[in-house]
């Protein structure tokens, strides 16, 4: 065989193959962990945006005279207006006579944005941070030590302290829940720099005299999405959790916006007599947390060169 034929063959060979090979895609859905973990997040947050046409009322509303009511219990609700109301308690009500299905509905709509926005702000933080240490070498001393500052300081005291001062608003305990997450993904972030930044294609680029800022948005961070996108899924379903135990501490989220957390504080001086005001929401809790863990090691699975032999 001529060489000429041997390099259309190998061509041929290699082309076939990426026809072959199927898309990103249709790989994450072959993997059972993802399609689970979808179905169970997509669900739950379904729940929650559709929370006023799902049987709820006012999660704040008030009745004592229904407090303590038993899960499937239908009875006579009188809302804040003095406007009666026959409601079907599918999951109870608590000691000041709210509903817990509808507390528990629209609290996982404080929950998730929770951790949607924590993993937001972590990781686009981090990668700044990251990129500038993994890159720029000269700074890499400076911001990595004040990195390791911040993660010697425990993640729940640094929230505490910073609600403590700032109150406990949406936005204070988001980027409380934020700022120890954000060395995390600045380590990783100039792991990945460090090691991408000695490719043949970013050297290439620097002997062009490509601008730096294109060379680290077109060449490297490109190449760091698999990972961070696994690493956004860790702080989620982290600070999901940092949310409820801040609110069950009492020193989270205010009572009148319901949330996970708080909705289980409120139940627990009463638990072994009415279990369902803590049981509920956190089967809501643990449902999201487990959800979003598997979420996380299906896209690692399939993302990361490492796993893909393990398959889905």
């Amino acid at each position: 065989m001529t060489e000429a034929a041997l390099q259309t063959l190998t061509a041929t060979s290699a082309t076939a193959n990426v026809l072959r090979r199927p898309s990103i895609w249709a790989r994450l859905l072959s993997n059972w962990s993802v399609r689970l973990s979808g179905i169970v997040l997509v669900t739950l947050i379904l729940m929650s945006i559709l929370a006023p046409w799902l049987g709820t009322i006012d999660p704040t509303d008030i009745d004592p005279s229904i407090s303590n009511t038993l899960p499937g219990t239908l009875a006579d609700f009188t809302n804040l207006d003095g406007n009666v109301i026959s409601h079907w308690f599918v999951m109870g009500t608590d000691s000041l006579g709210r509903d817990i299905w509808s507390r528990a509905l629209y609290g996982g709509r404080v929950s998730i944005a929770v951790g949607l926005s924590v993993a937001a702000f972590a990781v686009t933080i981090g990668v700044a941070l990251g990129l500038t240490a993994g890159y720029f070498r000269f700074l890499d001393l400076i911001v990595m030590r004040v990195m390791d500052g911040v993660m010697a300081i425990p993640g729940i005291l640094f929230a505490v302290t910073l609600i403590a001062l700032f109150g406990g608003t949406l936005a204070s305990v988001v980027i409380a829940i934020a700022l120890p997450e954000v060395p995390r993904v600045a380590r990783l972030v100039r792991s990945l720099v460090l090691t991408i930044r000695e490719e043949p294609y970013v050297e290439a680029a620097v002997a062009l005299a490509t601008p730096t800022w294109k060379i680290l948005l077109r060449h490297i961070l490109p190449n760091s999405f698999a990972p961070l996108i696994i690493q956004a899924t860790y702080v989620c379903a982290s600070s999901i959790l940092v949310e409820a135990i801040l609110s069950f501490l009492g020193i989270g989220l205010p009572a009148d916006l319901p949330s996970w957390g708080n909705i289980m504080a409120e139940g627990r001086s009463q638990f072994n007599q009415y279990p369902h005001n803590v049981l509920f929401p956190g089967i809501f809790l643990a449902l999201t947390v487990l959800a979003v863990n598997m979420l996380g090691d299906g896209l690692r699975d399939t993302l990361d060169p490492k796993f893909n032999k393990r398959g889905g």
